[in-house]
């Protein structure tokens, strides 16, 4: 029998205990009793992250990592919800988790050439690109202004048809011959800057 064990309390590391534990680290930061929570949890937690296939370092990082939560986060336990092995081992396995998402997404490099402004467009281009846009203004200006709005619409916003017709609120096919009909306007209006 044990001797440090007052007559009717629960049993050294019954589930009783260590509820007991969790409630002495949440209401007074009791270092001995996390020291012995620690002690009954953490090997068993490294033990359940090696079955997990994860290696020796990195079992005893997560192990420490899941006791320090379990420290922290004392006060969020609830004995009628789990039992405290059921809540420990949860954010382990949350803990096993997250690492592995960590590790399956791609680093972050910054050379990367998408991550990299564009370079900027040369003075000749620059000026040509803003010509093109006034020349292409003073077109659409030309047209009737449903035509002008399906246009806008499709290759401004970038909108597809269906969602200009659902837009404007008229029939698909009136968007197309809307767009057909500006199209066969704008033509010979931009013909030249192919």
């Amino acid at each position: 029998m044990n001797e440090d064990k007052a007559p009717g309390e629960a049993p050294a590391g019954s589930p009783e205990e260590m509820a007991r534990l969790i409630a002495a680290i949440a209401l007074h930061a009791d270092r001995t009793a996390f020291a012995r929570l620690f002690g009954h949890y953490a090997p068993r937690v490294k033990s359940y992250l090696r079955r997990l296939r994860v290696d020796e370092r990195l079992a005893e990082d997560l192990a420490q990592e899941v006791m320090l939560t379990v420290w922290r986060k004392a006060a969020q336990f609830d004995g009628t919800k789990a039992s405290p092995g059921t809540w420990i081992f949860t954010i382990a396995r949350n803990r096993f988790i997250d690492t592995v998402r960590r590790e399956r997404r791609p680093d972050f490099d910054p050379s990367d050439p998408m991550l990299l402004p564009e370079a900027p467009r040369p003075a000749d281009e620059e000026m040509a690109g803003a010509e093109i846009g006034l020349r292409v203004r003073e077109a659409l200006v030309g047209l009737p202004p449903d035509q002008a709005e399906a246009v806008e619409l499709s290759f401004l916003e970038g909108l597809p048809h269906s969602a200009i017709a659902e837009r404007l609120g008229i029939p698909l096919g009136t968007v197309k011959s809307r767009l057909r009909l500006a199209f066969a306007r704008l033509r010979p209006a931009l013909e030249d800057l192919k």
